[in-house]
């Protein structure tokens, strides 16, 4: 059976621990300069998760995977939520190839974008819920005899 994480709604949501992500230690230091950049939209979305104020659900912020530094990872699902400011517009093969990568490591990723955070974060929060729902709800056709 798989082990709950938390209840989102009354709804049990399972673990999904990816072990063994590629972690490139050259990125430290750039790492650094991003934690101290302080950018409003992330800051707005990591006073709603730090401190596992959602859904008891632990939150990193920065995290390094590979060669990319993603906005926030929660390791107990497998789960990144990157944040997407204007600069993206511009970036978006970067963006496929960089999720792509990501998630052949098993790895699911919530792309919100900057406005949002900034200006509907209630709607931001609800959807980051549904899917969370959809895609680590344990039913019964889930569970691991």
């Amino acid at each position: 059976m798989k082990e709950i994480l938390t209840h989102i709604n009354g709804i049990p949501i399972h673990k999904n621990f990816v072990e063994n992500l590629p972690y490139n230690p050259l990125l430290k230091v750039l790492l650094k300069e991003k934690r101290k950049a302080r950018i409003l939209s992330e800051v707005i979305f990591w006073k709603k998760v730090r401190a596992k104020k959602f859904h008891e659900i632990d939150f990193d912020r920065q995290r390094i995977i590979g060669s990319y530094i993603v906005d926030f990872y929660v390791k107990t699902l497998g789960l990144i939520v990157e944040i997407d400011g204007s600069s993206h517009d511009e970036q978006q093969v970067y963006d496929g190839i960089r999720q792509e990568y990501l998630e052949s490591l098993g790895l699911l990723v919530f792309r919100i974008t900057d406005f949002d955070v900034k200006n509907n974060l209630w709607i931001v929060m609800k959807e980051l819920e549904d899917f969370i729902i959809t895609h680590y709800e344990t039913t019964p056709s889930s569970k691991i005899e």
